[in-house]
């Protein structure tokens, strides 16, 4: 069973959150603030915030922007995972994956399910890497946030947190860039 090991140091990582939304701005982004919040009271830092409309092109040059900075370990976004004509947050994610974690999003709609029934069929939560960086692609509402964070991603970005975790495999994500 996972357990945080007490004897090892917690290692912050530094988070950018991304909310993608047509109308949303800071003052009412309420599931952007809910990740701003749990990422830094779990010890974590958020390294840049940014709201940006639900344009597939938009998105995905904000991740690689992001995924290229070594300043940034992690990408959240939230918002545009639903079924609509407008939420193109997982192609977006999709583009610029070199990986995709699918487990996140079979975790995570078995999460949703406790909470949501059979409306998590309705989400399409994504996870991947990209340039040595972690990208999530979580669904726009404060629950599904709460759930992804404190269900999924507050354990696997938490060094200590056996019997693995993600943070211990971070260096290794981008290996095959140097190799010659």
């Amino acid at each position: 069973m996972s357990r945080i090991d007490e004897s090892m140091e917690f290692i912050p990582v530094r988070i950018a959150v991304l909310t993608v939304s047509d109308t949303r701005s800071l003052d009412d982004d309420r599931s952007g603030q809910t990740l701003v919040d749990r990422i830094e009271r779990a010890g974590h830092s958020v390294a840049d915030r940014k709201i940006i409309r639900d344009e597939r092109g938009e998105i995905a040059a904000q991740l690689r922007l992001w995924a290229g900075d070594p300043e940034i370990d992690v990408v959240i976004s939230t918002g545009g995972t639903g079924l609509t004509g407008r939420d193109v947050t997982v192609e977006a994610h999709r583009d610029v994956y070199e990986k995709e974690i699918e487990a996140f999003s079979i975790v995570f709609t078995l999460i949703s399910m406790e909470k949501i029934g059979t409306s998590a069929v309705q989400s399409r939560a994504t996870g991947g890497v990209a340039q040595g960086t972690y990208l999530f692609a979580l669904p726009g509402s404060p629950g599904a946030c709460k759930d992804a964070w404190d269900g999924i991603l507050e354990k696997q970005f938490d060094y200590r947190h056996r019997p693995c975790n993600f943070v211990e495999i971070m260096p290794r994500l981008d290996e095959h860039l140097r190799r010659k």
